[in-house]
């Protein structure tokens, strides 16, 4: 298989306040981004679980990105902060058990930016195309 025919699965976590506003801004504005990627629309980044991330991975991911409101412009004060600390603890799980940390990663934007969805999310696939599709022992 070439490398252009790779077209991993990514799970993109949303805020319902930015990040699924900015991708359904991107719809809107018609920015194609590559197949392959499923948007979860949640009420906040901070909502996302350690749990949730690994089941993305379990149930056949081979990248997650969480994607939330800027740093200090949280509708729940603090929701990106706690959902930052808890992608970095991810990574650090995923370095435990030998897969690659990049895997999963965070962003911030507001609802308005659908092309820096778009960025993101292309450069979530580039760099899982990068490191491969994860291999399923199921």
């Amino acid at each position: 298989m070439s490398d252009s025919a790779v077209r991993p699965n990514i799970v993109v976590f949303c805020c319902a306040h930015s990040a699924y506003e900015a991708a359904d801004r991107a719809g809107r504005m018609r920015l194609p981004y590559p197949e392959g990627v499923r948007i979860v629309r949640v009420p906040c980044a901070g909502k996302v679980d350690v749990l949730y991330l690994l089941q993305a991975f379990e149930q056949g991911a081979d990248g997650v990105l969480v994607l939330g409101c800027h740093e200090d412009n949280c509708q729940f004060l603090t929701g990106n902060k706690r959902a930052k600390k808890r992608v970095d603890y991810v990574r650090g799980l995923l370095q435990e058990i030998g897969l690659e940390p990049e895997r999963v990663r965070i962003g911030h934007l507001s609802s308005v930016q659908g092309p820096k969805f778009v960025e993101y999310v292309r450069e979530m696939v580039e760099t899982v195309k990068a490191l491969g599709p994860l291999k399923s022992n199921a």
